[in-house]
């Protein structure tokens, strides 16, 4: 057989998707198997983007569309910046592509020259770093501990940044651990990137929407006006409108940037479905009262989560500000054996043996640049989340 490429070496397969492949396997088995391993929120699409979808395939808006995207969504996506953001994008410098992911590979695709360094505050999405090893860059991985709310200290980052550095990477509220920054502490991170205008920043905004308890949210290109000529500004349609299967994400930055941006979907993908930007546009400039609502429910799982899981023997659960996941730190469960007698020396150990034993899926620490922790997804219902969490108190219990 032939060779694969030689960079393939460096791309791992998604941990969540292996957790969750398992978890397929069993439920396949028949055992009623609770995921806590995906972040795909659990609620439907709203009706009026599912209609805008219909009414455009019926009026036979079923050909190839624009390879930046529609002009009907670039107009939403200029109107929901300027509404939820404060920023000004011109059509010119805002694109549409499949899903937010896309638009980190165009960008990365469009910039990245081998031994380009990309900061990643870590924990982080796991992707990014994949991505930029494929794009030819090298990740540097900047520590974001839990006793500092998993946040990104401004020092820590300016100690990371060298000329080698192309990009810093923001995910704020952040995926794994749900982090998201004030805006005292967003400034802080942007004054030490305005000494260094060398560097690209991208911001992953995925989880705006999703903020609790009076907490409110921003983006580096609007706590610092001054980066705004260097920023990609990235978002989309899945987590906020629960359109993960859509496949539609958006970004606002520099005409420059976004050309080549463009560029490179063109030889990748070209456009994106037209029905589905006719169903994003139709969510982005729609009623957004369900999205606060939403955010509300998942408040109650989140606090319901947090309060489960620090009542486990050898778990320690942060309460996070955003998104739909919480990151437990298991290192009291560390060295123990569980009731079928399976040694638990790292977070990996644990997320298998969990599984295996009862039925409860998610995603070790180390899979997202930190242990010893574990990824649980309360984007499910909350009688599933209950009953997970009593799995994992009952898991925890029977450690010896």
């Amino acid at each position: 057989m032939p060779a694969l490429a030689a960079r393939m070496s460096e791309v791992s397969i998604s941990a969540s998707v292996v957790m969750t492949m398992k978890a397929r396997e069993l439920a396949a088995k028949g055992i009623k198997v609770i995921s806590l391993g995906t972040g795909e929120p659990d609620f439907p699409t709203p009706l009026h983007a599912i209609e805008a979808a219909h009414k455009a395939a019926l009026a036979g808006d079923t050909k190839y569309p624009p390879q930046d995207g529609s002009p009907a969504l670039k107009a939403a996506v200029q109107r929901k910046f300027k509404r939820d953001n404060n920023l000004d994008y011109a059509l010119d410098e805002i694109m549409v592509a499949n899903g937010g992911k896309q638009c980190i590979f165009n960008a990365f695709m469009a910039t990245l020259d081998p031994g380009d360094e990309v900061v990643i505050p870590a924990p982080y999405w796991i992707s990014y770093a994949d991505m930029a090893k494929i794009a030819g860059g090298k990740p540097v991985l900047v520590s974001c501990p839990q006793n500092n709310g998993f946040k990104l200290r401004a020092e820590d980052l300016d100690a990371a940044i060298t000329p080698k550095t192309k990009w810093v990477m923001l995910n704020f509220p952040n995926n794994p651990t749900g982090a998201a920054c004030s805006r005292a502490e967003m400034q802080a991170i942007a004054d030490v990137l305005k000494k260094h205008p060398h560097v690209w920043v991208m911001t992953d905004d995925m989880y705006e929407h999703l903020v609790y308890d009076g907490f409110e949210f921003c983006t580096i290109a609007e706590v610092e006006p001054a980066l705004k000529d260097r920023t990609l500004t990235v978002n989309g349609a899945s987590k906020t409108y629960a359109m993960t299967g859509w496949r539609i994400g958006f970004c606002g930055g520099p005409k420059a940037l976004i050309k080549a941006m463009v560029n490179m979907q063109g030889q990748a993908t070209s456009g994106v479905s037209s029905v589905g930007q006719a169903a994003a546009a139709a969510a982005l400039d729609g009623p957004q009262d369900i999205v606060r609502e939403r955010a509300e429910d998942y408040r109650k799982r989140r606090d319901m989560v947090v309060e489960m899981l620090n009542a486990a023997p050898g778990i320690a659960c942060h309460k996070p500000e955003g998104a739909f996941y919480v990151f437990p730190n298991i290192a009291g469960c560390l060295g123990k054996t569980t009731k079928a007698g399976k040694k638990i020396d790292t977070d990996t150990d644990f997320a298998l043996a969990l599984l295996e034993e009862k039925y409860v899926a998610a995603v070790q620490g180390s899979a997202y640049g930190m242990s010893p922790y574990l990824r649980i997804s309360y984007a499910t219902d909350t009688d599933s989340l209950r009953e997970a969490c009593e799995r994992i108190q009952e898991f925890c219990k029977e450690l010896v």
